[in-house]
Order: C-alpha cells, then structure tokens, then sequence
C-alpha cells in the first residue's frame, strides 16, 4: 500500500471485499468487483491483503493453540480485528480514554459503501487542499550590478 497509484478506497473496498468475502478469492473475481483494468495491479492487492489478514505460520501449532479447543481453533477473526492486523486500526480502542469501544452499528451493504465512497471523493475533489508555504530558510538572493 505504500507508494501506489491506486487510489486509497479501491484499497478500501479490497480489504472489506478480503475481509468479508469467502477464503479462496481468486485475483480475477477481485479484479471484477473492483473495476481494476489490469490483472497486475489486482494480483497485487490481494497478495499484499491477504498477508496482512491471514496468521502467519499457518498449519503450524503454537504454544496459544495446544489450549485451545477444536471450536475455538477454528473460529474466524472479527472484521475489526482484521482492519487491526491490515490497516494497524484500533477501532475497539477509544483513543481518548483506552477504554473498550462498543460498536453499535456497521454498514455492510456493497451499494451504501460505495454510495459513502462516491460523496467522499466528490467533497475531496471539490476542496483543493491548503497548505501553507514554509518559510523561507533564507533570505532571497541580492541581484549582482556591474
């Protein structure tokens, strides 16, 4: 994700689209859904998505695992601890106090996100970004007279 050209809510909608999808999603269904012309470029996304979602050392037991029972093993990650492992979001975090979020409420429905995702990127458009001009280390140079 770091220096790409593709635009960040197609990165977006590819992490929900890994995230929620079923496993074995191959690279040519994730190029339909996400309007993507080359094969390339989606290759990519999901080979760098699904590093960042699936554990590492898979098949492989771990000290955690002997614990576990065969239901517990087995069970799928939450979509809020995938947005952790993939974007490094806390989204169960509160950020002022550390406290425990609770979430009331997720938009789940494909056409209200890109409805959501349209507006965004029509307001982004619209407000050219202002940024102040640092100041000047030095002074100008003097013009040189004969």
């Amino acid at each position: 994700m770091h220096r790409t050209k593709t635009p960040l809510p197609v990165w977006f909608w590819g992490a929900y689209l890994v995230t929620t999808q079923t496993p074995g999603m191959s690279a040519l269904q994730f190029q339909r859904q996400l309007g993507v012309k080359r094969y390339e470029t989606t290759f990519q996304m999901l080979h760098k998505l699904r590093a960042q979602v699936t554990p590492a050392k898979r098949g492989q037991p771990s000290s955690t695992q002997a614990d576990k029972t065969p239901a517990e093993h087995h069970a799928a990650m939450s979509w809020a601890k995938r947005l952790t492992r993939v974007f490094n979001i806390d989204i169960e975090t509160c950020e002022h106090c550390g406290g425990t979020v609770k979430m009331i409420a997720s938009i789940e429905d494909p056409a209200v996100i890109n409805t959501l995702l349209d507006h965004l990127e029509k307001n982004t458009a619209q407000t050219p970004a202002t940024r102040a001009l640092p100041p000047a280390a030095r002074a100008p140079p003097q013009a040189i007279r004969p």
